[in-house]
């Protein structure tokens, strides 16, 4: 009755509800749950030369171009982390005199302070920065600002909405 209706050949009909996979999709699909595993069991950091390589070694011989057209129909790529790329600065950098000379020793609360920046990759967002500064005696963290940006801005500590820059 649909067949009449959409004008569609019962054959063709009952061939696709019939239909049996072909070695190719069984195949793919073998292939698809080993490499799920192997990328799960990387912590998704594995693209698609590494996977390669373990299904070469797994006795498994597959192109290197179908495991990278299988991760792409499955949704998934490797975690991929952008080096740090130093860029110069065209202003003169004024070096300033070093008035510690080694001496980190103190007697009492903010005698000394030093400061430090890290650097932090979030995916998605690319490097973020961490600038804080620390009392020498107490080693305790007195101040810190985050910022996306590395620049004068991210140096200027406040709390107590002071600026102690």
């Amino acid at each position: 009755m649909i067949c009449k209706v959409l004008k569609f050949p019962r054959s063709t009909y009952y061939k696709a509800i019939n239909r049996k996979k072909s070695d190719r999709e069984k195949f793919n699909e073998i292939l698809d749950k080993k490499i799920l595993k192997i990328y799960n069991d990387s912590k998704k950091r594995y693209g698609a030369p590494k996977i390669y390589k373990i299904l070469e070694k797994q006795g498994i011989k597959v192109n290197i171009k179908t495991v990278q057209k299988r991760m792409k129909k499955l949704g998934i790529r490797s975690i991929v982390v952008k080096k740090f790329k130093n860029h110069k600065t065209k202003e003169k950098i004024q070096q300033l005199p070093n008035i510690l000379n080694q001496d980190f020793e103190t007697t009492t609360i903010n005698q000394k302070w030093c400061g430090d920046i890290t650097y932090i990759n979030i995916p998605g967002t690319g490097w973020t920065y961490l600038a804080n500064v620390m009392d020498m005696h107490t080693n305790k963290i007195i101040g810190y600002s985050y910022s996306k940006k590395m620049d004068k801005e991210l140096l200027v500590i406040w709390f107590g909405g002071k600026n102690m820059a």
